[in-house]
């Protein structure tokens, strides 16, 4: 893979989790709709999983072909960019929700 695909597959899986996880987080707050707030957290529980297993895959990708560790490394650092949003947005769901 080209080390600009593969900067992109990071890319791609950053911007899917952090458009979603503001959809179900704003969509809550402007509409105090239950469905978004299920939602996030649904959100997280499947996107916690597929982003490390992508970021596995990178890493391994990596570790096989040198040359391209540096940027599989890169892919998977732009990805983990959303682990302090999440754990933010976590926080923020759960003290709207009143828990």
């Amino acid at each position: 893979m080209k080390n600009k695909n593969i900067l992109n597959v990071g890319k791609f899986f950053f911007w899917l989790s952090f458009i979603l996880g503001n959809i179900c987080l704003f969509g809550y707050i402007m509409s105090k709709n239950d469905s978004f707030a299920n939602s996030g957290f649904t959100l997280l529980q499947f996107a916690i999983p597929i982003n490390l297993f992508v970021i596995l895959c990178l890493l391994i990708s990596g570790l096989l072909n040198k040359s391209q560790l540096k940027t599989c490394v890169k892919a998977s650092l732009i990805i983990c960019i959303n682990i302090p949003i999440a754990i933010l947005y976590f926080y923020i769901g759960l003290s709207l929700l009143n828990f």
